[in-house]
């Protein structure tokens, strides 16, 4: 695979030294956290900041993911960029990839991913701890934006696979929120219709444990284009119940 480089990206990135896979490997910057040392590699995220442009630079070394297509292993950079351009493609909102690119170096397989920081958005994790500090119509705006999110998401045929708080932003827009998803790399086609649907909206409403049941109707009036109190959303909500009751359980 060739490196891809973001056309409207290209200029400022090249104008500062930055426009190839080795200068963004070279480059020195701070961690914004620990490595992720899980896989038998390394692998890093960097805060990067060119010209007033806010970008997130993320470095692996031996970082790899294994499939039945890909026994062998690639770097999981590799499936996460391929699943951000198949987002685009379908027009579901997420974060845009500004470089990709991979390499065999003295033995090691090193991959890149730059993408956009998603500056002057919040992430659903930070509203939910000010979630009683936020007025009811703005609470309600966040309701509805994450279930419209979640509606276009498996409308499209895809399942995000972590569709938790800290993977949902949200910025102001108007009277209400637009949302968008972060962490593509678990994302799959949706291929057992309700089944699949449940187990990916599930996570999202036992990590937001400060929302009322009044809170998960709303979410769920959104989602399936319904009124709050339509036998519909009753039928989900007793659903999705079950399914954390289960998995509380075990």
């Amino acid at each position: 695979m060739t490196d891809f480089l973001a056309p409207e990206e290209r200029a400022l990135l090249e104008r500062n030294g930055l426009g190839t896979f080795d200068q963004l490997w070279a480059v020195q910057l701070a961690a914004v956290d620990e490595p992720n040392t899980s896989r038998g590699g390394s692998s890093s995220v960097f805060r990067l900041d060119v010209e007033g442009q806010g970008f997130y630079l993320k470095r692996q070394t031996n970082y790899l993911t294994r499939t039945l297509h890909r026994p062998f292993g690639e770097p999981s950079f590799a499936r996460e960029f391929r699943n951000i351009r198949r987002y685009q493609l379908l027009g579901i909102p997420a974060l845009q990839a500004v470089f990709f690119g991979m390499r065999k170096v003295a033995g090691e397989s090193r991959a890149i991913l730059l993408t956009r920081a998603l500056d002057g958005w919040d992430d659903l994790d930070g509203l939910l701890l000010r979630w009683a500090e936020l007025g009811e119509l703005q609470r309600q705006a966040v309701l509805k934006a994450c279930g419209q999110l979640a509606r276009q998401l498996h409308s499209l045929r895809q399942v995000h696979g972590c569709f938790y708080p800290k993977h949902i932003f949200l910025r102001s827009h108007g009277d209400g929120y637009e949302a968008q998803l972060i962490d593509l790399e678990k994302t799959r086609p949706l291929l057992f219709g309700q089944r699949d649907r449940v187990k990916d909206l599930e996570p999202l409403l036992r990590r937001a444990s400060v929302w009322s049941v009044d809170d998960v109707r709303a979410l769920l009036a959104a989602y399936l284009d319904q009124s709050p109190d339509s036998s519909l959303v009753q039928a989900w909500l007793a659903r999705l119940s079950a399914r954390s009751s289960h998995k509380e359980s075990r």
